[in-house]
């Protein structure tokens, strides 16, 4: 995509305009568009996303919002930021995503909203959620930072909730060549407050309505997003392909693949599985020469900055086990068959020999 990109540069260097502006509208729009939405913001970050999105559904100092533990930090921290305080629900054993069942028992009269996270590139189980949300007056907020173009009973994420937020750090499955992040929505109003969060509290120059934040989208980003848009679905698909040939290929061993629910289209932003001495796995792929990760080794309530919660170990046993077993493998749309055939017979040659390879 390089010369697309060096052609997409061009312009905004032509414009003169490098924060907000043409490009970023022009990419909001696509985006919007994509998403099945009628609104997107464009924005610096997807912790921005987050963090605006719940200050403009009312989520303030006192309040509580329900979430995972079983997520990257940031869906925590924008909660934090808001004043509020993270209220964590397990996840599902095959999912990952959170437990519907659970959420009922753990909203007060605090509770504000609810983030479910689609993690992994799958969605969570959102119409149990929606319901809940709807009974109980809660706002629904979907953290979809990893599900660009997942889908949930054909409805995109970020669709379905009062709002979606949206990461596109470089390795997401849309990523900038940088830092960037949007909400979309289809409540003009909600947008308008959004618009006015990101840039100060400004309703026009100098004229500010709200304490607000320096959160606009670089004008370079959105341009080089809207080219990459135009790729999404196609490595989408890609990552799927790649997605049922390590679940064929591991069928039938100790490894645990992940699950694509019956309501879900995955767009595998990470290929997880679960194995035993996870560690050890690990350090002997190394040595074969692939590269692995883990998403995310401590769950969010267990980490030392919300200690003041008083979580221990035990108290979402579901998302403290799959901590201990995650391991990451390659996953990316240039991936070549082979390449999967190489992983699978390293990955089956390590866990099947019970590690002592």
């Amino acid at each position: 995509m390089r010369a697309d990109f060096e052609a997409a540069i061009k312009n905004v260097l032509d414009s003169g305009i490098y924060a907000s502006g043409p490009a970023v509208q022009q990419f909001e729009k696509e985006f919007a568009t994509f998403c099945g939405c009628t609104q997107a913001i464009g924005v610096g970050n997807g912790t921005e996303a987050l963090w605006f999105a719940l200050l403009a559904c009312g989520v303030g100092p006192g309040d509580e919002v329900i979430t995972v533990p079983s997520t990257f930090m940031a869906t925590a921290e924008a909660i934090t930021y808001c004043g509020a305080t993270p209220v964590f629900v397990d996840v599902d054993e095959r999912t990952y995503t959170m437990n519907p069942d659970a959420i009922e028992s753990a909203v007060t009269e605090r509770t504000k909203a609810i983030v479910p996270v689609h993690l992994f590139g799958q969605c969570a189980d959102m119409d149990p959620i929606l319901e809940i949300g709807r009974d109980l007056d809660l706002t629904v907020i979907e953290d979809a930072a990893q599900a660009h173009g997942a889908e949930y009973k054909g409805r995109r994420a970020g669709s379905m909730g009062a709002a979606g937020c949206f990461s596109f750090y470089p390795g997401k499955n849309l990523g900038a060549l940088g830092e960037a992040g949007a909400v979309v929505t289809n409540d003009e109003k909600f947008a308008d407050i959004i618009r006015v969060l990101r840039d100060h509290g400004q309703v026009r120059k100098y004229h500010h309505t709200m304490i607000g934040w320096n959160g606009r989208m670089d004008a370079i980003q959105a341009a080089l997003l809207s080219v990459k848009l135009r790729h999404l679905e196609h490595g989408n698909e890609l990552r799927r392909t790649h997605a049922r040939r390590y679940s064929d290929g591991f069928g039938g061993s100790e490894v645990k693949t992940p699950l694509t629910a019956d309501y879900s289209k995955h767009v595998f932003h990470i290929y997880a599985i679960r194995v035993p001495e996870r560690d050890e796995v690990m350090r002997q792929l190394e040595a074969k020469g692939i590269s692995t990760g883990v998403h995310y080794p401590v769950p969010v309530h267990l980490q030392e900055a919300y200690a003041h919660l008083g979580h221990g170990t035990g108290s979402f046993p579901v998302a403290e086990q799959i901590a201990r077993d995650f391991v990451s493998l390659p996953m990316y749309p240039e991936l070549s068959g082979e390449q999967v055939d190489y992983v699978i017979e390293s990955v089956q040659a390590v866990a099947g020999a019970g590690v002592a390879a």
